[in-house]
């Protein structure tokens, strides 16, 4: 007698506590990474040391950070190469640890305004993620070890630790192209970035170094020539550093209001070449493949929405009779390339403006610079997609027959991209929904400005832009939130960071399950 058939398309559960994902293997990626981001403690420390002020929160947070890297290390000892699903968890276990590590000097070094855990892991997290967003209100009462250590996290977190480690440790090669995947900003496309993802991580970080140590030197060379005596060299490292990481982080209260007009105009071109693809930069730079960029519809429509939103706020400002016409100009160029960019510096106190242009800047922080650049938020790319899909299911409602492919910049975009830009669109605005009916919800936000405060702070930290509006806008801070509030905000803008969809993933029981 046979035996029975099995039944067609009958599902294999796996036991109970088995998983498809090799957690040991990603568990040993990120022992390597702290290791190596113990490191990142030891400047501000030996800047300690030389100001006079105790370098053990640092030595004591450092040595803590790298223990924990070499015990997992050693725990998980030689593992296979990464996959899909263990980038995935690498990156959300690494964007996890790192503000929350970061978080420690502040509390340990009994930091003013930072000696409450919610307080310093909110200013941590706002400075990995390069959100710029602050719960300080006196920064002078910070010492120098600390102003350093919140601009070296807004630096390290602009252009990623993941990739960092991915250009200098050989260990990672293997499975690196899904790390890098998953870490770089946008949908970019890694198959046309280089030959190897080492040589790939390396070009972004050269430029990225270019780009910052030009920045320096030109704030730098407008203190030693008298044209901004406030420049000095430590301003001016500052200002670069968050200019580059698009984050906003000032050495001062009034962000960039107390410098020259020339160090805002800067400042502005520093911002706008930073929202460029660090790629594109190389490309530019290195390759002399100008006729290439200027074929890149993502940069030209950077450029249009740059000068057209800055001449929209300009215009209201120059009727609105606040400042002449030289100064509505660079005001108003200067708060729309820094929301776009999602840096936060600012000149004025926007949350103060008319309707037209507080209107522009809340658009602009939906829209985002250049995939592949430090910059937070939806991503220009990700809108033109979105917009030829759209006209293009509307040509094949009048043509149902006719074959309309995607395209940028001529190319055809794939399926695949285009599900997880649409994915990646519709998740945006759900995430954004629930942040604004928390914050609704919780007493620090919603009973001082209501609806369109918490919408704007959801925005912004979501957006990692920074300043918001009303109490949140560039001359207040986060501080008179509640716990709850700066909870919801720090999650925000850690999912703004790592674009949601890593940590998506990993909340589904399919992920863990074969």
């Amino acid at each position: 007698m046979r035996p029975p058939r099995p039944l067609p398309h009958r599902r294999r559960w796996l036991p109970r506590g088995r998983t498809d994902v090799d957690v040991r293997t990603a568990l040993g990626v990120v022992g390597t990474l702290l290791a190596w981001f113990a490191l990142a403690f030891v400047p501000p420390a030996a800047v300690a040391l030389a100001v006079g002020e105790p370098p053990w929160p640092f030595l004591v947070t450092g040595s803590a950070v790298a223990l924990t890297g070499l015990a997992l290390r050693r725990l998980t000892g030689r593992r296979p190469p990464l996959g899909v699903r263990e980038g995935f968890l690498v990156v959300v276990a690494v964007w996890l640890l790192a503000p929350a590590f970061g978080a420690v000097p502040f509390l340990l070094g009994d930091v003013p305004q930072l000696d409450r855990p919610a307080d310093a892991w909110f200013e941590a997290m706002s400075g990995f993620t390069a959100t710029g967003a602050t719960v300080v209100t006196d920064l002078d009462a910070l010492g120098t070890d600390m102003l350093l250590w919140r601009q070296l996290s807004h630096w390290l977190g602009g252009a990623g630790i993941i990739v960092l480690a991915l250009a200098v440790l050989p260990r990672l090669r293997i499975g690196g192209r899904e790390l890098l995947r998953s870490e770089l900003p946008g949908p970019v496309e890694i198959e046309t970035l280089g030959e190897t993802v080492r040589g790939t991580a390396r070009r972004l970080w050269k430029v990225y170094l270019a780009v910052t140590a030009a920045g320096v030197l030109a704030l730098a060379a407008l203190g030693w020539a008298g044209l901004d005596r406030r420049m000095g060299l430590f301003d001016a490292f500052s200002y670069a550093t968050s200019a580059v990481s698009l984050g906003g982080f000032a050495p001062y209260d009034d962000s960039a209001r107390g410098l020259a007009p020339v160090t805002q105009w800067v400042l502005c071109g520093l911002m706008a070449v930073a929202g460029v693809n660090l790629l594109q930069l190389y490309r530019l730079a290195a390759l002399r493949q100008v006729r290439a960029a200027a074929r890149d519809e993502e940069l030209r429509t950077y450029a249009v929405l740059l000068v057209v939103a800055s001449g929209v706020v300009a215009a209201e400002l120059w009727a609105a009779g606040d400042t002449g016409g030289a100064g509505a100009l660079r005001h108003g160029a200067f708060q729309a390339v820094s929301v776009m960019t999602t840096t936060g510096f600012a000149t004025v106190d926007w949350a103060v403006w008319g309707t037209v242009a507080t209107l522009t800047l809340l658009a602009l922080m939906f829209v985002g610079a250049c995939a592949g650049s430090a910059s937070g938020s939806v991503k220009v790319v990700r809108h033109l997609v979105v917009l030829r899909f759209t006209r293009r299911e509307l040509e094949q409602a009048v043509h149902p027959d006719a074959v309309l492919p995607v395209r940028v910049s001529g190319r055809v975009i794939g399926a695949r991209v285009l599900r997880s830009v649409l994915l990646f669109a519709l998740l945006y605005l759900l995430v954004l929904a629930v942040g604004t009916f928390c914050l609704t919800l919780d007493a620090g936000a919603g009973a001082r400005g209501g609806v369109f405060t918490a919408l704007g702070a959801a925005a912004a930290c979501l957006g990692n832009v920074g300043p918001a509006f009303g109490e949140l806008g560039p001359s207040g801070s986060y501080a008179p939130l509640g716990a709850v509030s700066k909870v919801v905000l720090g999650a925000l803008m850690l999912l703004g960071r790592i674009e949601i969809v890593p940590l998506a993933v990993l909340l589904r029981r399919g992920y863990w399950r074969a």
